[in-house]
């Protein structure tokens, strides 16, 4: 038996969560094309034929302006930490450049651990321009492996899968067969609605929304979820409602739909919009929201 701890890091929107979604075999991570969507340390775990790899799915590492960003940051240090292999996740659509190589240097080249590199997104490129990615990936750092990946498509991860197993070491697995993430259902409930809300609000909005799931009642058939939306200004908070209440209505519908296959079961959603004022600056607030 094999078995270990990688880290998935990169600058934001590189297509990390996509990447262990599509490594663990279903959804544990919420996924967005809104930069630094991810805001905590997400684990998944993919089970094999004698392996079992836990990937830890970081936020967007960056040079952050608020106190949130900040915190985001040592997280994704944090992550790496004690890790048998670290991940770096480059844009080869968007063209590797300095965010790539602020992020190599801080959370790559400090660490004794084996480091692959994963050029992705290279179903939108032309083979000529996959090969300058690559290259642009490898000289980074000094990289155990580079390889092309369509973490959205699936190509390239069987490779990739089979170079994370031969990284980490033998030992016994750290998760029983056929658990896919430690994340609490709460949390799951929570980021489900935030990934809505996301796709849905307006481009000032999603860095401004958090979600606190504050109850969950289980009745015969139906799970009752009380789940507030939290804004930083009134304005955000008229955005997130819409008009006539139409927003906060579709990102319901769609967070249900999604809740109800997750749980397994029906659900009632009820959704309510709060303002904090200024949270992601507010040590007190971070606190409460867990971050």
């Amino acid at each position: 038996m094999r078995s270990g701890l990688a880290a998935i890091v990169g600058r934001p929107n590189t297509g990390k969560s996509t990447l262990v979604n599509a490594l663990v075999g279903e959804k544990v991570s919420i996924v967005s094309d809104k930069p630094q969507t991810t805001r905590g340390r997400i684990r998944g775990v993919v089970h094999g034929d004698g392996y079992q790899i836990v990937l830890t799915d970081t936020p967007g590492f960056h040079k952050p302006r608020t106190l949130l960003g900040r915190r985001l940051n040592e997280l994704v240090s944090d992550s790496t930490t004690d890790v048998d292999v670290v991940v770096l996740v480059v844009d080869g659509a968007a063209g590797v450049g300095r965010g790539d190589a602020f992020v190599a240097a801080r959370q790559v080249e400090p660490l004794a651990c084996p480091s692959l590199c994963v050029v992705n997104k290279v179903d939108r490129l032309s083979k000529a321009r996959i090969v300058e990615q690559l290259a642009a990936a490898a000289a980074l750092a000094d990289f155990d492996h580079v390889f092309p990946v369509s973490a959205k498509q699936g190509a390239g991860l069987e490779s990739l899968l089979e170079v994370l197993v031969e990284a980490v070491p033998e030992g016994p697995a750290y998760f029983p067969d056929g658990e896919t993430t430690d994340q609490a259902i709460e949390h799951r409930i929570g980021e489900i609605v935030r990934e809505k809300a996301l796709a849905i609000a307006r481009e000032e909005v999603p860095h401004s929304i958090a979600t606190q799931v504050e109850e969950i009642v289980r009745e015969e058939g139906l799970v009752r979820i009380d789940c507030v939306l939290l804004v930083e200004r009134d304005s955000q908070k008229g955005i997130v409602i819409g008009k006539g209440g139409e927003m906060i209505k579709r990102i319901g519908t769609r967070a249900r739909e999604e809740l109800e296959t997750l749980l397994g079961e029906k659900v009632f959603l009820e959704l309510r919009v709060k303002v904090q004022k200024e949270w992601q600056r507010d040590p007190k607030a971070l606190e409460r929201l867990g971050y």
